[in-house]
């Protein structure tokens, strides 16, 4: 397992770890960006990272069927966690801005579901998921992430979030921003704002 200070060098060296002003897909603000595409784009170092969550996932979910991911941060992700652990694993995209099931993708009645992303923020995107498990009458069993970045109190998932890391990061709703913040131009690299 990959330490805390070796990741954190690796989402630096990749330019996965921005810093600026940033408006996140839960559209919170933030001073630091982590975009995990960057990561991916080095799979040689990003599969150390899936190794290091793919092992906390064995040791933590004794027994699922499915991995269910978010588009588009979740994609690979669950992709490489599906290939380590040799689970089937799907994707959900939002169509007019809910996810769905397309691709000839389905749950089946009673399957046991781990939700797996690249960053959890406040879990929006995932409790988006949950609400596609239970429509299948499906089983959730829980959720893994490659960087939990969430807080107390921002956070919408009610159960343990299995991370390779953790990272605190401040967020900030618009009418909170920081003076110094405020002077850093806008960017917003999450998925959810694309047309």
């Amino acid at each position: 397992m990959l330490s805390h200070k070796k990741s954190l060098d690796i989402l630096k060296k990749t330019d996965a770890l921005l810093e600026g002003h940033f408006v996140l897909s839960s559209g919170l603000h933030s001073s630091k960006y982590i975009q995990c595409a960057k990561l991916l784009s080095f799979p040689h170092k990003a599969e150390k990272i899936c190794r290091s969550l793919a092992f906390k996932i064995r040791k933590n979910f004794k027994n699922f069927d499915l991995i269910l991911s978010p588009a588009m941060g979740g994609i690979i992700i669950g992709y490489e966690i599906g290939k380590l652990l040799k689970k089937e694993t799907i994707f959900c995209e939002r169509i007019n801005g809910k996810f769905k099931l397309r691709r000839g993708f389905n749950i089946k009645k009673k399957a046991r579901v781990l939700i797996i992303e690249d960053v959890i923020t406040t879990g929006k995107s995932s409790m988006e998921c949950v609400k596609l498990i239970t429509k299948s009458k499906a089983k959730l069993v829980g959720f893994a992430t490659i960087i939990d970045r969430s807080s107390k109190k921002t956070l919408k998932i009610k159960r343990n979030i299995i991370s390779h890391l953790k990272i605190s990061v401040p967020t900030y709703r618009k009418n909170q921003i920081p003076n110094k913040l405020k002077l850093i131009p806008i960017s917003k690299p999450g998925s959810r704002f694309i047309k």
